[in-house]
């Protein structure tokens, strides 16, 4: 039987978003990232937001509309350009706090929201300067003696990242929720559905939910079940200007022009006037505009 219809517009989803939130983002650095969603809260009243992501335009562009106050990332990059221009002038100039982790402590404050415990020990970050730059972080010992020596270990304690939100950008997607990724990386898109109270996924296209199999995609192990997700958006080149394959490529040369705006206040507020201020039809139809110019 099919599931109940969860179906929603961006606008709905934002309505439902509170300030004050702790708000995961899926995708990966300038990869498929749900920029349409992104978009909308660019276009809200929404502020005092924690943005929880392996980071990448979805932070850049929320630390400088002011929106974002705290980011915690396992990095923030867009990828073809290694530093996020905006997110690299908040921190430098103190408007946003940061937890700045190890890509592997990340992944696992995920799974252990996702898992619904406090932590998860690990050795990454042991000998690096993250427990001494992140001082909230604590240690525990295993209570098993190692082999040979009979020594018990000492690990790190990796605090759950629980999410008031999330929101992940998929390929395709069902009217319940149901949804997939074509690619090969997941990007923890899967774990950050989990470890959320409510979850939002924005889709290229939904289709019948027998075609979310269409290709040979195995749906356990590339899939996202409707029972983590509050609704469902479908919104074509939703992932602009990031990358969305096999659906199309990043934008560069977007990419670059978005980068670019980091000099200054005025190529921000023009960025922002031409593209920003628009609602998301608007956005696509002028992104397309400068496709045909382009060629």
């Amino acid at each position: 039987m099919p599931g109940p219809d969860k179906r929603a517009t961006t606008s709905e989803v934002v309505a439902e978003l509170r300030s004050g939130m702790t708000i995961g983002v899926g995708g990966w650095g300038s990869r498929r990232k749900p920029m349409a969603l992104i978009r909308e809260i660019l276009r809200s009243d929404l502020t005092d937001l924690t943005i929880v992501a392996y980071g990448g335009p979805d932070v850049g562009l929320l630390c400088r509309s002011g929106q974002a106050t705290h980011v915690t990332s396992g990095f923030v990059s867009l990828d073809s350009i290694p530093l996020e221009p905006h997110y690299r002038a908040a921190r430098q100039q103190g408007s946003i706090t940061a937890t700045e982790l190890d890509e592997g402590m990340f992944l696992l404050g995920l799974q252990a929201a996702a898992w619904r415990l406090p932590f998860l020990p690990t050795r990454a970050g042991l000998g690096s300067d993250v427990p001494r730059m992140m001082p909230h972080l604590r240690t525990v010992t295993s209570p098993y003696q190692e082999p040979g020596s009979g020594e018990c270990e000492e690990l790190l304690a990796v605090p759950a990242l629980r999410l008031d939100a999330a929101i992940v950008h998929q390929h395709r997607a069902d009217a319940s929720g149901n949804a997939v990724w074509l690619g090969e990386d997941p990007f923890m898109d899967d774990l950050m559905v989990r470890a959320a109270d409510r979850a939002f996924v924005t889709t290229e296209r939904i289709v019948p939910t027998e075609s979310l199999r269409d290709g040979g995609v195995d749906l356990t192990h590339q899939g996202i079940s409707r029972l983590d997700v509050t609704a469902v958006v479908e919104t074509p080149n939703g992932a602009h200007f990031t990358e969305c394959p096999p659906d199309y490529g990043r934008d560069e040369a977007f990419q670059r022009r978005y980068a670019a705006t980091a000099k200054s206040d005025e190529a921000w507020d023009d960025f922002r006037a031409e593209f920003l201020d628009l609602d998301e039809s608007g956005y696509q139809a002028k992104v397309a505009e400068l496709s045909e110019v382009a060629r």
